[in-house]
């Protein structure tokens, strides 16, 4: 499946499907996330959030103590740190925090910034209602 973005190609996430979702694809250039399935969509897309929320902190055995690093996908960093039990975080991370990793923040406005103003719009990215 092509970002509805940036037009890039998606990448399929290797999660069991749930109730809610049956796929989860993003896009590893602009981050924008797809879910496909599930009892209330065909087909979900959250809008595009500012980064100081949409980012959770990342949580993992092996990360620095003291530096608060951005989730991306796939057991990483936002600035490339891989941990195989690294999972977000219920906590926002906030870019703007003395402790908050250099370069997660540049990777971030990086992604931030490679979403067009036209897709930024509340009704930008259209989710499609399962007919009934």
């Amino acid at each position: 499946m092509k970002c509805d973005v940036c037009g890039r190609a998606m990448w399929r996430w290797s999660v069991p499907a749930t109730a809610w979702e049956e796929e989860i694809l993003s896009c590893s250039w602009c981050h924008a996330a797809t879910y496909v399935g599930g009892d209330w969509f065909e087909i979900s897309r959250p809008p595009h959030l500012p980064v100081g929320a949409r980012w959770e902190r990342a949580v993992a055995a092996g990360l620095p103590v003291g530096v608060s690093h951005a989730y991306g996908t796939f057991d990483r960093t936002l600035c490339g740190i891989r941990e195989a039990s690294m999972s977000p975080s219920d906590h926002c991370w906030l870019p703007e925090r003395e402790n908050a990793c250099d370069a997660c923040r540049e990777a971030a406005v990086v992604m931030d910034d490679r979403w067009p103003q036209a897709m930024r719009g509340k009704g930008a990215r259209a989710s499609v209602a399962r007919r009934l």
